[in-house]
């Protein structure tokens, strides 16, 4: 991919190599686990490998980053234009955020802008951030002056009246983070790669929660979600026949023993409800105590839908709405604020929610700290527990991560 040497790519270099250094090093060292991935899916579709780290001014490579315009994913798309591009993004899930599927989709998308602006790539790049029907205004309006001017982007973003300052600057910032990240030693970056994730894929037929799948695999399920960053809640999607999960590598047998063993009711703690002569959405919510977007999204119903008679509805409640991720928000990356992710819930506060929680046979204190993040001073401080024993049976309070 061309690119210039000029002033402003200088500039962007320049601040790469000074205050936002740690911030680049750091997108460089998380994107060492996704860029041969990356770059097989643009080289399959012809697109410039230069491309592959525009997720490093992006998202610096976080799958669930999201920004202040609720843009997400490595990729940072927003949802009607992931929608376009043949991302999924509902109440159970949000592919933006996975990193295989939404480069797939970014790979679309591209190439789409690309023929959009005749292969220019620079124009192809100011329209992925500021959209291209703000990029052929621009164009438009520079030569329809008294003095019409040039069209291609460095003419463009020379007349601050034509493109917003985040588009004008966001392109040299990509090419600046292109030419540190070709050759990160030449210009002061040294780290190390990253371990590649390795996963195997279980099909599911029936809804799991993943906090059972951690506990199948003795794996923390902090470390199932990161395997499935797409997953809204602590629940697989009700209605899906097949959904492929991400488990770690060597556990598909030992999880596919448990399915086929397992009662449904023990897969997932799921509550339906037989829906009633006249009720609607509103006096149902109403009725049980939940929020009626999340009941009418549960059920891919909308708000204002007549219901059946006798239709079985997926009641939202604390163990299906929690997620089980935590959102990455992004600063802008000309901001040196480190990126900051929320805290480990340890203790009740207005961004948690309490989860009454049935202690299972041969679970311990320690196995469910595990499962739900927590400690197990926290869960013997809620509980008012004297020791560590607990008993099969007993009843938990946990405060866990809302649900955004």
């Amino acid at each position: 991919m061309p690119i210039p040497f000029n002033q402003r790519v200088l500039a962007f270099i320049e601040l790469f190599q000074g205050r936002l250094h740690d911030f680049l090093e750091d997108g460089m060292r998380r994107g060492t686990r996704y860029l041969p991935m990356i770059q097989n899916v643009f080289r399959a579709e012809g697109l410039p490998l230069d491309l592959a780290y525009i997720p490093l001014v992006e998202s610096a490579f976080k799958p669930n980053a999201l920004s202040r315009a609720q843009a997400k994913g490595v990729w940072q798309f927003m949802r009607g234009t992931g929608t376009e591009n043949g991302l999924r993004s509902d109440w159970y899930i949000d592919e933006r955020s996975d990193p295989e599927k939404a480069t797939v989709a970014a790979a679309k998308y591209l190439n789409t802008l690309a023929r959009m602006f005749d292969g220019d790539w620079h124009l192809a790049l100011a329209s992925y951030n500021g959209g291209p029907g703000r990029v052929q205004r621009a164009q438009k309006a520079s030569m329809a002056g008294k003095k019409p001017g040039g069209t291609d982007f460095w003419s463009l973003a020379a007349n601050p009246r034509l493109l917003p300052r985040e588009t004008r600057d966001y392109v040299p910032m990509i090419l600046a983070a292109i030419v540190i990240a070709r050759n990160p030693l030449q210009y002061g970056f040294n780290f190390e790669p990253l371990e590649p994730i390795n996963y195997d894929t279980v099909t599911l037929t029936k809804p799991v929660d993943l906090r059972r799948v951690a506990e199948w695999t003795e794996t923390p399920v902090a470390d199932i979600q990161a395997l499935n960053p797409e997953l809204r809640r602590w629940t697989t999607p009700v209605r899906d026949g097949h959904y492929d999960l991400k488990v770690p590598r060597g556990m598909a047998e030992v999880i596919q023993a448990r399915l086929s063993d397992a009662p449904p009711t023990d897969l997932a703690a799921l509550k339906w409800y037989t829906v009633k002569s006249g009720e609607t959405i509103t006096t149902i919510a109403r009725k049980l105590g939940v929020s009626r977007n999340d009941l009418a999204e549960a059920n891919f119903v909308k708000v204002a839908a007549k219901l059946q008679t006798g239709a079985q509805l997926m009641v939202p409640h604390e163990a299906t709405v929690l997620m089980a991720s935590r959102t990455d928000l992004p600063v802008p990356v000309a901001d040196s604020r480190p990126l900051v992710a929320d805290a480990i819930v340890t203790a009740p506060s207005a961004d948690t929610v309490k989860v009454i929680y049935r202690v299972k046979e041969g679970e311990t204190l320690t196995s469910i700290a595990g499962v739900f993040r927590t400690s197990v001073s926290a869960l013997r401080t809620w509980n008012h527990l004297p020791s560590n024993r607990i008993a099969a049976g007993a009843r938990l309070t946990i405060y866990t991560a809302r649900a955004n």
